[in-house]
């Protein structure tokens, strides 16, 4: 196998998933810089000081408006995914990141916060178009044996974005008041190195035969990214998936909900990919800065406690690689959202009882870490190669659009309903996310197929077991396509 699929796989992270976890990240050191800002700005503009009440609310739409920017960028995904193609879209997606970054980087010399709002918003169009293109394009480019190592690859990407958004966040890095807008500026180097080294790399070999119907082409670059192998067979399937679909354009997120032939593989997404949400990790990391304190740990020194949790997110990311090919998907998902929720339900406890005992805040410690690795060895790591095996070509980008602008909605609503969640049940609000993972723990264990080591038409014929149950003389599949399928394994 070429280490040009790695080499792909790792300019893809880069500017792709690489950037909404910095993103992320990086928003929380400049906090109060930017707040100062704010007012200085202010005071200078109308010649008084504006109220806190104004200031937070600056600060809020900073913050939120990035999501509504990844929401316009997941929506924009399955168009240009088709019209354009992979490889083209992750390049134009750097455009928007540059743009933020210049805005933000010079939004103190113009003395505008407004700049900043604008850069957040592109920053956002960024981060979500190229989630779901990244995802999409991995997937897509990889070797039915190394679909999920390379898949996988996003989440261990999306990690490193948030380890490197807090180290540059520190005092000792960009964390200073003199220093922040060149923090808020540095999506522009990543953007510039996926614009320097994509255009060596091909496009999707499944888009071009599939989608542009370019079988010279598609050879050529399954030979440039895998080698010069025997890669017939893996050819030979993607013929059957293309014959499968019978030139049937790209579907619309309207057609996912409207055919039965993908009924319980929107129902998989969308219980167990678009709703990740509801796994809570949002909520344990707002309650690890309060753990934290409460060990006596100084808040300056929680920033790099905090490093310590990103490290141990890329680790398990990395674990989830090793073992999602000798695992499988289900098992690893199943098994992951079981001790989620085991460790939900007893950090409900020794955060009720985090005041009575001096060893009880270590105990939620071990449970909080315990939580992060399973949370990278399962849901962030399984759930990206997920859109890219349970739907075929057609269905595909349609797929992503729903799955991400989802994710988008609801971390915009969850941010906004989170705190008066905290307020209203304390240590307690971890109920609704215990009773999601082991809601998903008992419909992925039931329901939900094994993937691994499985062509795409493999895969569709096991949902369609789900979609046509109870349906008597209905086939798996259509007669002429499983007679291609034996036919290209023979």
């Amino acid at each position: 196998m070429s280490y040009n699929l790695f080499l792909l796989a790792f300019v893809l992270g880069i500017g792709g998933t690489f950037q909404y976890g910095l993103q992320v990240s990086i928003i929380n050191s400049p906090a109060e810089y930017i707040k100062s800002f704010i007012r200085e700005v202010w005071l200078k503009r109308y010649g008084s000081s504006p109220s806190e009440e104004i200031i937070t609310l600056m600060w809020s739409f900073i913050v939120s408006i990035y999501s509504i920017g990844g929401l316009l960028g997941s929506l924009s995904a399955g168009y240009l995914s088709v019209r354009f193609g992979r490889k083209k879209v992750m390049l134009l997606n750097n455009i928007p990141a540059l743009l933020s970054a210049a805005l933000m980087g010079l939004s103190r010399l113009s003395g505008s916060f407004e700049m900043i709002i604008i850069g957040r918003l592109l920053a956002g169009v960024c981060g979500g178009l190229g989630l779901n293109i990244h995802i999409m394009y991995a997937g897509e480019c990889a070797p039915q044996k190394l679909r999920g190592v390379i898949a996988i690859t996003a989440s261990t990407a999306i990690a490193i974005g948030k380890f490197i958004g807090f180290a540059l966040g520190l005092r000792e890095v960009l964390g200073v008041d003199a220093l922040w807008p060149i923090l808020m500026a540095a999506n522009a180097l990543p953007a510039l190195i996926q614009l320097l080294t994509l255009p060596f790399f091909p496009d999707s070999p499944r888009y071009l035969l599939i989608d542009k119907k370019d079988k010279e082409g598609c050879i050529k670059a399954v030979k440039q990214l895998w080698g010069d192998g025997d890669h017939m067979a893996e050819i030979d399937d993607m013929t059957a998936e293309q014959e499968a679909i019978r030139g049937e354009k790209a579907k619309h997120v309207c057609d996912l909900f409207r055919d039965e032939a993908v009924r319980w593989q929107l129902i998989t997404l969308f219980l167990v990919a678009a709703c990740t949400q509801l796994i809570g990790v949002n909520v344990v990391y707002f309650y690890a800065y309060n753990v934290f304190l409460q060990m006596g740990i100084s808040p300056a020194q929680t920033r790099y406690v905090s490093l310590g949790v990103g490290v141990t997110e890329i680790l398990t990311t990395v674990l989830c690689g090793y073992l999602v090919e000798r695992a499988g998907r289900k098992t690893l998902l199943w098994k992951s959202y079981t001790v989620m929720a085991l460790a939900l339900g007893l950090l409900m406890v020794t955060l009720t009882l985090q005041d009575s005992f001096s060893w009880v805040p270590y105990c939620s410690v071990v449970l909080i870490f315990i939580y992060i690795m399973s949370f990278g060895i399962g849901p962030a790591g399984v759930l990206c190669l997920l859109p890219t095996e349970i739907f075929i070509q057609s269905y595909r980008p349609a797929a992503y659009v729903f799955n991400g602008a989802s994710n988008w909605i609801q971390l915009f609503f969850l941010g906004l309903v989170f705190p008066f969640i905290v307020e209203g049940l304390g240590s307690f609000c971890f109920i609704i996310f215990l009773a999601y993972c082991l809601s998903m723990a008992i419909f992925v264990f039931l329901v939900v197929p094994e993937t691994k080591g499985k062509t795409m038409l493999q895969i569709m014929e096991e949902f369609n077991r789900l979609n046509h149950r109870g349906k008597k003389g209905q086939p798996a599949l259509p007669q002429n396509n499983c007679s291609l399928m034996i036919v290209t394994r023979l």
